[in-house]
Formats: C-alpha cells, sequence, structure tokens
C-alpha cells in the first residue's frame, strides 16, 4: 500500500513534464517557421517584375526598384520606339509582368505597350502623367510632344510616378523607393544645372539643333536652343520626306549660319550625310534621342545619355 502511494505523485508529476516538453517543442517550431516565412514582399519572397516601354524608363526603374523588383525593358539600346513591332517573347515578357511602364502620347507607336498590358490584363503605369506637354504638328494636326525625358525637370515626374506604381503594388519596400528616388532627384537637379552651364559655352545665335526628327523639343525649350529638323516628332514619318523639305531644311541652315547637324544613333546616317554635304556643314556627332546607348558604353544610363548629348552639342557649335 505504502509504495502504491508514493507512485501517484511521480506519474503526475512525468505526465506534467511531457505536456509543458511538448508545448515549449511546438513554440520553437512556430517561431523558426515564422522566420522562415517573411511577409508578403520581404526579403526573401520572389521578385515582382516590372516590364518597361522603352531604355530610359527602364533606367529610371532601376533606378526606384533597386534589388527588390527585377527590370525588363522590351527595346534594346539603339531601338527606335516609333517604329517598333511587337514579337511573341514580348507578349509572354508582358504576360508575367507585375507592373508595365510606358512612356504615352504615343512615342510606342499605335500603343504597342499599351496593347501588349491590356491584351494581358496587366496594370500598366504611364510616365508622362502629370508632365505639361509641349504641342507639336503631324498630317492630323496638333498632338502631344512624347519625348517630354528630355529634360531633367520632366525626368523627375518620371521617376515619381514610377515610384508611387512600385509603392501601390509592393508597400512593404514603398520606403526603399521613396529613398532612392529622393537621391536620383538630386542627381536630376544637379543634372540641369550642369547642363545650363555647359550650354552657356555656346552663343545664343549658335543655338539651333538639327537633328533627324523633332525628340529634341523639351531640350530646346529648357536650355534655349531651337530645335529643327526635316520631318515631325515621329520617325514614322522620316521615309515621306520630300525632296522640297530637305531643301527647305538646306536653305535654313546656309540662312541661319548652322556650322554643324547631328545624327540620332537610333536612325540612318544617309539623310542627315546627305543635307550636310549639300548645306556644306559639318556632321557635329552622335546625340542619343529615343534610345540610350549599349551596355559599357558613355550612355548606357539616362544621365550619360545626357550628359554625352552636351558635350557633342557644345563641341561642335561653341
Amino acid at each position: 500500500m505504502l509504495s502504491t502511494t508514493k507512485s501517484f505523485p511521480q506519474k503526475f508529476a512525468r505526465a506534467i513534464f511531457f505536456n509543458v516538453s511538448a508545448l515549449l517543442l511546438s513554440l520553437i517550431l512556430s517561431v523558426v517557421a515564422d522566420a522562415e516565412d517573411p511577409p508578403a514582399g520581404g526579403e526573401n519572397s520572389a521578385k515582382k517584375i516590372v516590364v518597361c516601354s522603352t531604355t530610359q524608363i527602364a533606367d529610371f526603374a532601376r533606378n526606384i526598384a533597386g534589388d527588390q523588383w527585377e527590370v525588363k525593358c522590351l527595346l534594346a539600346a539603339g531601338q527606335d520606339p516609333h517604329s517598333y513591332r511587337t514579337t511573341a517573347a514580348d507578349s509572354r515578357d508582358v504576360a508575367g509582368a507585375d507592373l508595365c511602364l510606358e512612356n504615352g502620347w504615343n512615342l510606342e507607336g499605335h500603343g504597342w505597350m499599351r496593347t501588349l498590358a491590356e491584351s494581358s490584363q496587366r496594370p500598366i503605369q504611364t510616365c508622362v502623367e502629370g508632365i505639361t506637354p509641349l504641342q507639336t504638328e503631324d498630317a492630323t494636326g496638333e498632338v502631344k510632344d512624347p519625348h517630354a525625358w528630355m529634360d531633367p525637370e520632366n525626368a523627375w515626374i518620371y521617376v515619381k510616378n514610377i515610384r508611387d506604381a512600385l509603392s501601390k503594388i509592393d508597400p512593404y519596400n514603398a520606403d526603399l523607393f521613396s529613398s532612392r528616388a529622393d537621391l536620383y532627384r538630386y542627381q536630376l537637379k544637379s543634372l540641369r544645372v550642369w547642363i545650363a552651364t555647359e550650354v552657356n559655352k555656346i552663343p545664343v545665335q549658335r543655338r539651333i539643333l538639327v537633328s533627324h526628327h523633332d525628340a529634341f523639343g523639351y531640350f530646346c525649350h529648357a536650355f534655349k536652343f531651337e530645335a529643327r529638323s526635316p520631318q515631325g516628332w515621329s520617325t514614322a514619318e522620316l521615309k515621306g520626306v520630300s525632296p522640297s523639305k530637305q531643301q527647305e531644311i538646306v536653305k535654313m541652315i546656309r540662312d541661319e549660319g548652322v556650322k554643324s547637324i547631328f545624327i540620332e544613333t537610333t536612325l540612318s546616317r544617309e539623310m542627315i550625310a546627305s543635307i550636310a554635304k549639300e548645306a556644306g556643314v559639318t556632321i557635329g556627332g552622335e546625340l542619343y534621342s529615343d534610345a540610350m546607348g549599349p551596355k559599357g558604353s558613355a550612355g548606357e544610363t539616362y544621365i550619360g545619355m545626357m550628359r554625352e548629348n552636351v558635350l557633342t552639342i557644345v563641341k561642335a557649335l561653341k
């Protein structure tokens, strides 16, 4: 009888011990599982994807998204967004995107980026939203000039739109996007001040910028140049440039005493070379317009392309 009485508290204590141990083990496993499974958008989650139409927009997106998102660009360096024809690979990229970015104002000829996004039911942000457009003309009448990034002040609006679109989809990383955008804004402000200083080396009467098409209107408006070209705002119109239009440009070059004219890196040099020869002026160099330069070149970023354009223009016209 005595031994039976002593074994009861031992069995009770043993049961409590095992129950407490099981509870502690359960809590430890729960904590480990939580640590290995961060919130949506966290550091170890799969990267979201943003697909951009143009090289400039992709560069802005990389500066804001950092390593949190994968940035893809449909256009390669040197490709022309006005005349671009989309591919099956483009459709697949857009179908897998969490966000699409377009310039807008029909830079993407016939709205090819929006068509891709809407066909795959992907969200799309138009980067020129909030910019006051310059007006230009084509056969249909007045249209909005889409080359707004050529003024660094407008580039900041592109960046803000990208920041906000990323933050809406990925609020977990919104503070990172905002901080990167703030830093990039300082870079854009410095770029604009530097450009103004550089172009002041060119006498006002020589600030006439002649290139293939009207891609530099915002640059010229910001820095007090006159923009002239054989054709309008879209390179799709270049095939229709008439001999009389070329003669008009040649006459203007002679009458205005233009020193040099410029080739755009996305277009053939043949037409500009012909105009330069007939007008008796030099080709001042190549300018980045609708696309940035290839990887490893001085113009592989937005700031780089703007810097190289300004250096080329100043050297040729001062």
